[in-house]
């Protein structure tokens, strides 16, 4: 398994509430080759759970494992593994799209004799050839994002995590998003995809979670759920999931 999660929980605290989990007793795996995907709505708790298994957050309970390494005790190790995608691409504006690839990929200990290579190998397969050389304060949100994609795959992780990738990009971008996806699943690594777009998690996902307050209602492939909830897609298990235990967690 390369990602590991089991009995984890995470507790927040606010005026209203009081203390409250976020995470509430959540176990999945995700393995090599896979495609798994975390759907929930705003709030539901899979933005905590990424940012525990990215290392940001610690888990209060359980334990999290990606690739072998335990987020609490080794989250060095953890960050050697993976590469982190969200709908903010969050680049240097006076750096190039070449210049940010060179930079992350020597903070990542990236060997120098092949840094260079794969910097063009990146641009090429994203397409990005005609602004590699461009400021990024210049470039449009689409080619932002696939700097950012290049800039989580430069050092070659196992594990690549995606956080709502895909948030405001136009359809081309967006489908040049999904090939890399599927590019990352044939080649072995193992994805973490979070979204709220269902026609997405349908097209990619080989295995899908839905949480909701914390707590993570169903796991099963597309056809396992289809039978298990007796629907024909998975925005109507999605709502049969969420709608039906609006009582769950908190």
């Amino acid at each position: 398994m390369t990602i590991r999660a089991d009995g984890v929980k995470k507790w927040f605290y606010d005026r209203k509430r009081g203390e409250f989990p976020a995470v509430d007793d959540v176990s999945f795996e995700c393995k090599k080759g896979e495609v798994f995907g975390l759907l929930g709505p705003n709030g539901a708790g899979k933005t905590t759970t990424l940012m525990i298994i990215t290392t940001i957050l610690k888990p209060d309970e359980g334990k999290v494992e990606v690739n072998g390494f335990d987020v609490a005790t080794n989250p060095e190790g953890v960050r050697m593994q993976f590469g982190f995608v969200s709908s903010d691409a969050a680049l240097y504006d006076l750096l190039t799209p070449r210049e940010t690839l060179a930079f992350v990929g020597k903070l990542s200990k990236c060997p120098k004799e092949k840094l260079s290579a794969r910097i063009d190998e990146l641009i090429n397969l994203l397409d990005m050839s005609s602004f590699a050389d461009t400021r990024c304060q210049a470039l449009s949100t689409g080619m932002k994002q696939r700097v950012a994609i290049a800039r989580a795959l430069v050092h070659d992780p196992p594990v690549v995590i995606m956080d709502e990738p895909t948030s405001g990009l136009d359809v081309p971008t967006m489908q040049s998003v999904y090939q890399l996806v599927r590019q990352c699943r044939e080649m072995g690594k193992c994805v973490l995809f979070s979204t709220h777009i269902m026609s997405e998690a349908e097209k990619l996902c080989d295995r899908i979670g839905i949480i909701n307050k914390g707590k993570l209602l169903a796991m099963g492939t597309l056809s396992e759920l289809k039978e298990q909830y007796g629907k024909p897609d998975l925005e109507e298990i999605f709502l049969a999931v969420v709608g039906g235990n609006e009582n769950n967690g908190s």
